[in-house]
């Protein structure tokens, strides 16, 4: 959520926010709704004090004996109306709440002016993509002709974009979770976290997926509850309505959920493989850090995400993503994207954001500068570390070989007790 102190005192900035993000808000509606109530605040609590004054009139008539009747009418009538002025001015302010629920973040002065995905940055490139033979084999036909990926049965049991991990493709899956968690705790100083995997509307509205997101949230039929569309929802909200001590930042935490989305707005898009799936496996990362330090652990996030693709010997590239493609909540966001030999190109697997003040505005995390400090709120970050399906996928597609069998890259090899190579079928 924006500070309204920065709406109220930079209206053309935000406007140019909205603009640059291909966003539609009322800024004029929202001053509006502001100034009125600062205005209903200030009557209402000048008729506030006017009733303490005619309390303390009615009981000094009552000790001398005079008759108090006409000023407790008119304390009885002021009541009312002070009754009527709050209810009204609830309304206004709930009326405000929920406009400013839907206002986007702002974005950070050095993040590229662009209309889409195609006008974003390319920051640098890293590693070599394989080069083969022949045409490389997309991860889909791999993990069929491997009996590890089965797409029809998951369609059977459940429906469209799901998966059945089969033998050495779920053990697959469970060492390249197992390696990031490693990596994460062991080398990167993140605490892990198993979080609830159902959450409240409450935790979904402080990381900014409600309102605007419902439609891609699985909300579970007759109780309070979506499924987590990530990590980052439970991990941010730990410490919702908190206030942190400023020695106990940066604080780092990780965690490996199944995350659910119904990818409302994907129609048609990526329909096969494990790219977009309406339920897939991350591990991700989010951190609670000071102002002043919250974009360096964002660079930082980034070369831990990235650290991941370099030890599985993967080649990617990061971007930075411009205003028109920049998430709802983030601030500032960079994307690694992995080489995909299949598609020829990158895609994305793993985004990085610093969303600044806005989720724990939200969420009403704080932190303390100093122990006799008026608390202030502090910033937080997020980023895929890494979306562990789309991991395989770039696994299977960059390690396949002429005889149809995949390698597995040495840093996996513990985690699947020692293979080196998922075999071809013998026929």
């Amino acid at each position: 959520m924006l500070d309204m102190k920065l709406i109220r005192e930079e209206p053309q900035r935000v406007r140019e926010n909205l603009a640059h993000r291909h966003h539609e808000a009322d800024v004029d509606m929202l001053l509006e709704l502001d100034a009125r109530r600062r205005d209903m605040l200030v009557e209402v609590e000048a008729w506030k004090q006017e009733r303490n004054r005619a309390s303390k009139d009615i009981a000094a008539k009552k000790r001398a004996g005079e008759d108090a009747t006409a000023e407790i009418t008119a304390m009885k009538q002021l009541g009312e109306d002070i009754a009527a002025h709050d209810a009204e001015l609830r309304e206004i302010e709930s009326e405000l709440h929920a406009a400013m629920l839907r206002l986007p973040n702002m974005c950070a002065p050095d993040v590229p002016v662009g209309a889409d995905e195609n006008d974003n940055v390319e920051i640098r490139r890293v590693g070599t993509p394989p080069t083969f033979a022949q045409e490389p084999l997309a991860h889909w036909d791999i993990g069929a002709k491997l009996g590890i990926l089965d797409p029809e049965r998951a369609a059977k049991v459940t429906g469209a974009r799901f998966h059945f991990y089969v033998g050495l493709g779920a053990k697959l899956e469970r060492a390249v979770y197992n390696f990031m968690l490693d990596m994460h705790t062991e080398e990167f100083g993140f605490q892990e976290m198993i979080p609830p995997y159902l959450i409240n509307a409450d935790s979904m509205t402080g990381t900014g997926q409600l309102p605007k997101f419902a439609e891609d949230m699985f909300k579970v039929e007759g109780l309070p509850y979506y499924l987590t569309p990530t990590a980052e929802v439970p991990l941010t909200n730990y410490h919702r309505d908190e206030v942190l001590d400023a020695d106990r930042l940066p604080e780092r935490l990780c965690a490996f959920t199944p995350c659910f989305r119904a990818e409302a707005g994907s129609a048609g898009r990526d329909t096969r493989g494990l790219i977009r799936q309406h339920q897939f496996h991350k591990v991700e990362m989010v951190k609670f850090a000071k102002p002043e330090e919250s974009y360096a652990e964002l660079e930082q996030m980034t070369a831990e995400a990235e650290e991941i693709l370099k030890r599985l010997g993967l080649a990617y590239r990061v971007i930075v993503l411009c205003t028109g493609d920049i998430g709802f909540s983030a601030a500032k966001t960079y994307d690694v994207e992995v080489w995909m030999p299949s598609q020829h190109k990158y895609r994305e697997i793993s985004s990085c954001s610093n969303c600044e003040d806005f989720q724990a505005r939200r969420a009403n995390i704080k932190y303390r500068p100093a122990p006799q400090a008026k608390a202030e709120y502090l910033h937080t970050l997020n980023g895929s570390g890494l979306a562990v399906g789309r991991t395989v996928a770039a696994i299977l597609e960059n390690y396949q070989q002429p005889d149809g069998s995949v390698r597995i890259p040495e840093v996996l090899q513990p985690y699947m007790h020692g293979r080196t190579v998922i075999p071809a079928p013998t026929v």
